[in-house]
Parts: C-alpha cells; structure tokens; sequence
C-alpha cells in the first residue's frame, strides 16, 4: 500500500481558514479576529458545528474597508 503525502493548500487559495491562519495571514492577532467574529453579525465568520472558521474573501473584504480594527 502506498501513502501519499497529504496535499498543502496554500493559503491565498483556501476559501476558509482557522483563525490561527487567518492571523498569520493579516498580521492581525488571533484575540482581536476572535473578537471581531462575535460581532453581531460578521460577515466572515463560518460555523461549522462549534467550530468558527473565517470565510477569506470576505475577511479580506472587511480589512480593504475598515480604517481601524
């Protein structure tokens, strides 16, 4: 039986990503991302279960319009 490697999506190519990504991503701590996604109704926050994941685009979305986070 042959293994394969498990497949590295890089991250400007996910549609999701966890918060501790998404912090990497913008440079923005996971703290303040986490308290950005229990604002009522944010709009790049995903539940998946219980889990929180942040929907990229509109992450991005949000930052191109916001002048302070």
């Amino acid at each position: 039986m042959c293994v394969q490697p498990e497949a590295h999506v890089p991250i400007h190519l996910k549609m999701t990503l966890t918060i501790k990504e998404a912090a990497e991503y913008s440079n923005i701590g996971i703290n303040k991302i986490d308290a950005l996604m229990k604002q009522p109704n944010c709009s790049f926050v995903l539940f998946v279960g219980t889990r929180k994941l942040v929907k990229r685009r509109e992450f991005e979305e949000y930052i191109r319009h916001e002048l302070v986070i």
